[in-house]
């Protein structure tokens, strides 16, 4: 077997409408993603609330998370990352314009 090298920062679109999510690894209990968004958010009124945890860690660019319940901000750059519980209502509130915002999930029960 040979291994499959892939790079988190290649194979960008350049036009990028919507914010992309990509599978990287996906089994019963646990999945990883690649995430990319230029300037996207949630949509105003929604909320993500997710059956398992994620951990998230913002690889390149910026952004801020809201949760719900105390409409509590989280400013994110290069480098961090967090545990979101399960069923933690949250929103992505703002993503760097014109500039890759790009995501490491991980989702697992």
């Amino acid at each position: 077997m040979h291994p499959v090298i892939t790079n988190m920062f290649k194979n960008i679109p350049e036009q990028l409408p919507e914010e992309l999510t990509e599978y990287l690894y996906k089994r019963d209990t646990v999945q990883f993603e690649r995430i990319i968004s230029r300037g996207h958010s949630t949509p105003a009124g929604q909320w993500y609330d997710q059956a398992q945890d994620e951990w998230v860690m913002l690889l390149q660019g910026q952004a801020v998370l809201l949760y719900e319940i105390g409409q509590q901000r989280i400013h994110l750059i290069a480098g961090d990352y967090l545990l979101i519980p399960a069923h933690t209502r949250h929103r992505v509130d703002w993503t760097q314009p014109d500039f890759d915002t790009i995501w490491l999930a991980a989702h697992f029960h």
